[in-house]
């Protein structure tokens, strides 16, 4: 499972790390352009307000990995950002979930990356969490990323070359976020599928020894993606038919195909759930016929070892008068009734499959 760093740690406590050191990438983007130059978070707002009062549409965006407490209270203080929604960006671990504060929408995401693994064996881990927070207003886009895979970088690359949705404002980012997050979704709901088919076949195969520690990894895996992507449906409905004031129509039709492939990628995780439901049984019972026929084995050789032991047990008794006891021939006779018998216990076993 992915753990989150919530804040970091230096030698003096009076002494901050600036927001520099958290901040990925920062934009101003103005009529669908990014401008050129580099930002802070301050100069950026400034500069998108100037712009913005000379009658020009323009927003900026700023990309944060893991903040401590005090970098992100320097940018909620420039953005204006609600408390609580800065304390959950700080210290991660929720839910996906759609809150609004004032003019300013707060979507969590949950990041979900494939582990490559030569075989389930080898496999510790399948699949990795990870998060990203995104505050939208009027004027901003500020990102809060946690965890190493969620691929900002690819994203904000391919929406700097297209001023056709850049134009549609900051909300269309949150879209363009939330498209590649759910997208991912779909990727490693394949990859999954791949090894549940694989520990499908594995199960049902007639001489394979089901490891049954390996569909409760799988099923681990899919549970955490589960809490990943269920949850988001809600809040990708909510963008649909709340907040109407703020997201436009056209954004609102984008949302409606993430919204779609939500759904799609839920009911894979749901049904992979069952599957693997499904095939612990299997497991479990193939592994009860397995026992018992390593107990009918295991009772058959038991049952053919006591026939020597018992008349070895009788003749070790050191009586006087015993059957055959002072004949010549007493002792190769008892052995050759051990064999006979032996022989015909093995051979009675062997035609009903016990041996």
């Amino acid at each position: 499972m992915a753990k989150f760093r919530a804040t970091r740690a230096y030698p003096n406590a009076d002494i901050h790390a600036p927001v520099a050191h958290a901040m990925v990438d920062c934009g101003v983007y103005c009529d669908g352009t990014r401008l050129p130059g580099k930002y802070t978070h301050a100069a950026a707002v400034d500069k998108v307000r100037e712009l913005q009062s000379a009658g020009k549409k323009a927003f900026v965006w700023i990309g944060l990995h893991e903040p401590d407490e005090f970098q992100m209270q320097s940018v909620a203080d420039v953005f204006s950002l609600h408390e609580l929604a800065v304390e959950d960006a700080v210290h991660a671990h929720q839910r996906p979930k759609l809150e609004r504060y004032d003019t300013t929408l707060f979507l969590v995401l949950k990041t979900i990356n494939y582990v490559e693994h030569d075989s389930m064996e080898n496999a510790r881990e399948i699949v990795e969490t990870g998060e990203i927070m995104v505050f939208v207003g009027p004027e901003f886009v500020v990102t809060v990323r946690h965890g190493d895979h969620s691929g900002l970088a690819g994203v904000r690359k391919r929406l700097d070359s297209s001023p056709s949705i850049l134009k549609l404002g900051p909300f269309a980012v949150m879209h363009a976020i939330a498209d590649h997050v759910v997208d991912s979704y779909l990727d490693v709901t394949d990859l999954i599928e791949t090894d549940i088919d694989a520990m499908e076949e594995d199960v049902f195969s007639p001489r394979s020894r089901s490891g049954i520690e390996y569909i409760y990894l799988l099923k681990r895996e899919v549970v955490e993606m589960r809490r990943a992507v269920a949850p988001l449906t809600q809040a990708l409905s909510r963008l649909l038919t709340d907040h109407n004031d703020l997201i436009s129509v056209e954004v609102r039709r984008y949302m409606r195909d993430v919204l779609d492939h939500n759904v799609i990628a839920s009911e894979r995780v749901a049904s992979y759930d069952e599957m693997l439901s499904s095939l612990v049984q299997a497991a479990l019972g193939k592994i009860a016929v397995q026992q018992n026929v390593d107990m009918r084995k295991i009772s058959a050789w038991v049952a053919i070892a006591a026939v020597p032991t018992a008349l070895a047990g009788i003749y070790g008794m050191n009586f006087d008068n015993m059957p055959e006891l002072h004949w010549a021939w007493g002792y190769p006779a008892v052995l050759c009734v051990m064999a006979v018998v032996c022989f015909v216990l093995y051979r009675t076993f062997r035609r009903n499959n016990w041996l």
